[in-house]
């Protein structure tokens, strides 16, 4: 008897072991960093990418546009006015939508682009902060953190002719992060709004890199496992997860990864603080990963 208890024990510690903690790609609760340290630094420039290495950040955020000339650039929004000065060094540039100026950034070349101050509006002390490349972030980051682009907006540069998948695995295959595994210090991972772009970079582009689908409204169990068809883990707002946390266990018995955006300082709710936010999504409600504003602050054991 005392025989088939120790086994059973066995057993089950043996289970609970091969069962993961979190789900693939990540091998850990993972603090990514949103824009890089944006909370403390000029989001999406070199100052950000680096004090988020610096706040022990497990990946890195560059969100992805394109160049008149076709380079990948590190940047949020399609223009180029919230976060650079680009009003005052090419005031006579402006395209006008909807009755205001704006200064899109498929209208600007890469020579013009870094001619722009992309960190003075966040501070003083960041004058002179460039709107990086990719290829910039890159070289920034490998060999200290992961790596998770957004192709953000493909569609605006589709109708331009220019193809953000294209861009996206060519820049990886020259760097030779294309496939999972190639740099164990540097795991690459691609993120999306748009199911076409991350259908593109499966099928027109043989991508092999994980992908994930962010929305922000709640999905059933059976939508989820339609986007199983081209994203490995999805990403839902916290509103979405905290709203419904039974989203996350729909996602994991389909095998998906849950990453949750965006936990930020001034923005927690009911928590209070950001690191107590983090804290309730990845220990109570089990989500595997989390962008953050602020990764100095991500729950660690």
């Amino acid at each position: 008897m005392r025989h088939a208890a120790v086994l059973l024990l066995l057993t089950v510690a043996a289970t609970a072991a091969e069962k993961p903690a979190v789900f693939a790609p990540y091998t850990k609760p993972t603090n990514i960093a949103h824009r890089g340290a944006s909370g403390d630094a000029p989001e999406h420039t070199l100052a950000a990418y680096e004090l988020a290495l610096k706040y022990g950040a497990d990946f890195v955020e560059p969100d992805l546009q394109l160049t008149k000339d076709g380079v990948l650039v590190c940047l949020h929004d399609t223009t180029l006015e919230r976060t650079t000065n680009v009003e005052e060094v090419f005031p006579d540039r402006a395209t006008e939508r909807n009755g205001k100026k704006t200064w899109p950034v498929a209208e600007f070349t890469l020579a013009e682009i870094q001619k722009l101050d992309a960190g003075v509006w966040k501070g003083k002390q960041f004058a002179g902060q460039k709107v990086p490349t990719f290829q910039q972030m890159i070289d920034a980051v490998r060999g200290k953190a992961g790596i998770i682009p957004e192709t953000k907006s493909p569609e605006v540069y589709g109708k331009l002719g220019l193809n953000m998948e294209k861009a996206v695995a060519e820049i990886l295959k020259a760097n030779k992060l294309d496939t999972p595994g190639a740099d164990p210090k540097t795991p690459v991972v691609i993120q999306s709004f748009s199911a076409a772009s991350l259908k593109a970079l499966r099928t027109d582009h043989g991508c092999k890199l994980p992908l994930v689908f962010l929305f922000t409204a709640d999905q059933s169990a059976d939508q989820l496992k339609a986007m199983k068809e081209y994203a490995d883990g999805i990403a839902p707002s916290k509103a979405v997860v905290l709203a419904r946390p039974g989203i996350v266990a729909d996602a994991h018995e389909l095998g998906m990864s849950v990453t949750v955006w965006t936990c930020r300082r001034g923005s927690t709710g009911k928590f209070t603080d950001v690191k107590a936010e983090m804290t309730h999504l990845v220990k109570e409600l089990k989500v595997d990963a989390v962008f953050t504003d602020n990764p100095d602050q991500f729950p660690r054991e």
